[in-house]
């Protein structure tokens, strides 16, 4: 493992610098999620052309298979985040790419032992139950990595870039791990997923940045408003030492990470109702054919891919010339209350191209609010912001569990109409973004004999 570069020695005292270290530590970080978010999905791209009939697993056996990973991920996104703060962003996204190597080569080691319908099955839910749990330390750890090898002016891009790469990587695992089994079949492109995987790890291994950051003049680009916020971010990038207190005590006195927590839940409340549900409405409410559905909806995906990225670039410039209110918080809530209008529109036009435009439209505008949402969740943190960007994930996560399920109880079983259903994801949204007015990262003016840079 070679020897870890304090970052003030390459660019931290401008907040806009960008050098060699931090762009192979970005390009490391897209590439880790790409994969990740590609192997996460390449089970049911296998399930669906080959595993189901291979081993006659019923769709719904093959939905506790995809649910095996998700139930465990969520559960241990917690002690993922106090695994990223005792031991280093290196560490746990080592974790991540090695661990999911393993398990992924182990899917498809499934077809030299398994003789059977149940065996496949057992196995396969054990495997990938066993990849959540070393895939949770994902999402946070890149965050935090951000803050640790990223200046402070280029951090909202570079999570906006990271969280896109994760959504290219969903969209690119159909046709591309599609692609592998027709040429190979199933168990060697898992193989050939694993071994991809592996290399990712082992080049993280050589690019990870894990020092703290040196604490450094705050640049003149900040106003002096804004200096406490530069200090505050320098500190969410030291590991915490031995005997902090424990989640519950550290989440009752954030009310910051609350309601970004809250607020992250609508998001992804909306996002996995796209998700999960929106090929569905294409094809089965708009009566547009299997293709069109397929297009219109990878659309959508792209759309959003697309708004990360910019709205990260976007809340960047913003911090630079007005502040974290506007680049933040004003970004976020003017983000999240388009999306929800423009699902609206959407879901009342008569069009079924209009429809599909502004849809896709809500996606791109919501993926703005991505960067601001991770930054700010490392910052709030402090010295624990692994785990603080863990608990965000988790509620991003819990809004996404429950979308799948409100939307068609709302359509269907209630017979309220689809409508209604997508029209209950913009009330959420709306709602998300009220939460982001109850923000303040200003932190309180320091005690007698306190430096500023202490504040947490």
């Amino acid at each position: 493992m070679m020897n870890s570069t304090p970052l003030a020695n390459h660019g931290a005292g401008d907040p806009t610098a960008m050098t060699g270290p931090g762009r192979r530590l970005l390009l490391s970080l897209m590439a880790i999620c790409f994969l990740a978010h590609f192997n996460r999905i390449s089970m049911s791209v296998a399930g669906d052309l080959r595993l189901m009939e291979q081993y006659q697993i019923s769709p719904t056996k093959m939905g506790t298979v995809y649910s095996a990973f998700l139930v465990t991920y969520t559960l241990f996104m917690i002690p993922a985040g106090w695994l990223i703060d005792r031991r280093g962003v290196r560490f746990s996204l080592e974790v991540v790419c090695f661990g999911s190597a393993i398990f992924v080569l182990l899917t498809g080691c499934v077809s030299l032992v398994a003789e059977s319908s149940a065996v496949a099955f057992g196995a396969l839910v054990v495997i990938r139950a066993l990849m959540g749990i070393t895939s949770a330390p994902l999402h946070p750890a890149a965050a935090k990595a951000v803050s640790v090898g990223i200046p402070v002016l280029r951090r909202s891009a570079a999570n906006g870039l990271v969280t896109a790469a994760a959504l290219l990587g969903v969209t690119a695992t159909f046709v591309v791990f599609g692609a592998l089994i027709d040429w190979l079949d199933w168990p060697a492109a898992f193989v050939v997923a694993a071994l991809a995987t592996a290399a990712i790890g082992a080049l993280w291994r050589r690019w990870a940045i894990d020092e703290p950051l040196a604490l450094v003049p705050p640049h003149p680009r900040f106003e002096e408003r804004d200096r406490p916020i530069l200090l505050r971010s320098l500190r969410a990038t030291e590991t915490v030492p031995g005997g902090e207190r424990g989640c519950r005590s550290f989440v009752r006195r954030n009310k910051n990470l609350l309601l970004l927590t809250g607020s992250y839940g609508a998001a992804g409340y909306i996002q996995y109702l796209f998700f999960y549900w929106m090929h569905y409405y294409f094809e089965n409410i708009l009566g547009l054919d299997a293709q069109q559905s397929r297009f219109y909806s990878a659309a959508a995906t792209l759309a959003m891919a697309l708004g990360m990225a910019l709205g990260g670039w976007l809340s960047d410039r913003l911090e630079s010339l007005f502040g974290w209110r506007v680049a933040r918080a004003g970004l976020a809530i003017s983000a999240m209350t388009a999306s929800s209008g423009l699902v609206l529109l959407g879901i009342t036009s008569t069009e079924p191209l209009w429809t599909v435009t502004w849809l896709a439209l809500a996606m791109g505008v919501l993926g703005l609010a991505e960067g601001p949402f991770w930054v700010t969740a490392v910052e709030v943190g402090g010295q624990r912001g692994g785990l603080s960007a863990s608990i965000l994930n988790t509620g991003g996560n819990v809004g996404g569990i429950l979308a799948p399920v409100i939307t068609p109880w709302l359509s269907d079983t209630l017979e309220l109409g689809w409508q209604v259903g997508i029209a209950a994801g913009s009330g959420v949204c709306l709602l998300g973004a009220a939460l982001w007015c109850g923000i303040d990262l200003t932190p309180p003016a320091p005690r007698t004999g306190q430096q500023p840079d202490e504040i947490r």
